[in-house]
């Protein structure tokens, strides 16, 4: 592999694939006794919003304050990344909702949230927009549910208003987070200096937390319970799988992996309904 013999020349390291992504190539890579992860990014992935430049200094961010892996060498020209292996474990669903997980996980992410700036922006809805166009521009025929999720995210912009922007990893997806005695976040190539509601919605609705979950997190990553918090985490989880649906959507023309971006696109668009159906959610777009 040429990024292995350019990245490690004449050590002839032992080389494995890892599996889960669905964007990038991820490689396990075992040299004089240490081992490392290589990233290899997939075709276009720039159309996706994904700045590798932007991703490293993030990864290095997230590393400075103990929740992401060390990053150890990166090449902007080819897309290459290398990150220092974690010999963590996978945390499950069912485990993510235990209240002293989710209070390390809270830990976690308020740490980053709360260190020092770092490059690039990441906005929901300008995302969104963004991802529609390429879309169309690359010959992908819209979902009929684009129109109305539109209408409702314009409405969740107007209640939520201008917010402070702190660094967010923005892809809070179960697979992106380990635990080797410590809590790890890894993949960090949407991050960007966002809305922490983002960011909490994103973890939340990705962990398919209920009201009381979302409570206690809450509770934990601020220190108090409060129901405005609730409020916005509650209307984010819309815009994450709004912006997680266009993903899929623009995948499904740009990407050459062999995957059902459709499917995915699909599956998102239809939790957003359910989302938007539930009481809870009307009366808090009925009330803004």
């Amino acid at each position: 592999m040429e990024a292995v013999e350019s990245l490690w020349p004449g050590r002839q390291p032992a080389v494995g694939e890892l599996g889960g992504g669905i964007t990038n190539r991820n490689y396990k890579v075992e040299v004089g006794g240490e081992a490392f992860v290589l990233r290899i990014g997939g075709a276009k992935t720039s159309l996706l919003g994904i700045d590798r430049a932007v991703e490293r200094a993030a990864g290095q961010r997230a590393f400075e304050v103990g929740v992401g892996p060390e990053v150890v060498s990166y090449d902007a020209e080819r897309g290459w990344l290398v990150c220092r292996f974690v010999e963590g474990r996978p945390i499950s669903l069912a485990e993510m909702r235990d209240p002293s997980v989710v209070a390390r996980v809270a830990t976690a992410l308020r740490s980053f949230h709360s260190a020092g700036a770092i490059p690039g922006r990441f906005d929901a809805w300008a995302v969104a927009q963004d991802y529609r166009e390429k879309a169309v521009a690359a010959g992908v025929d819209l979902p009929a549910e684009f129109d109305g999720a539109w209408e409702i995210a314009e409405r969740i912009r107007a209640a939520r208003g201008e917010q402070a922007r702190v660094p967010c990893h923005n892809d809070l997806l179960n697979a992106n987070f380990l635990d080797d005695g410590e809590i790890r976040i890894v993949d960090w190539e949407y991050a960007g200096m966002g809305d922490r509601f983002f960011d909490l919605a994103n973890f939340s609705v990705n962990h398919e937390f209920s009201l009381d979950d979302d409570r206690r997190f809450l509770a934990a990553y601020f220190g108090v319970a409060r129901e405005g918090d609730l409020a916005s985490v509650r209307l984010m989880r819309y815009m994450s799988d709004f912006r997680e649906a266009m993903w899929g959507v623009l995948q499904s023309g740009i990407s050459d992996l062999d995957f059902d971006f459709n499917g995915y696109a699909a599956k998102h668009f239809a939790r957003m309904k359910a989302t938007a159906g539930s009481d809870y959610f009307r009366d808090l777009l009925h009330s803004v």
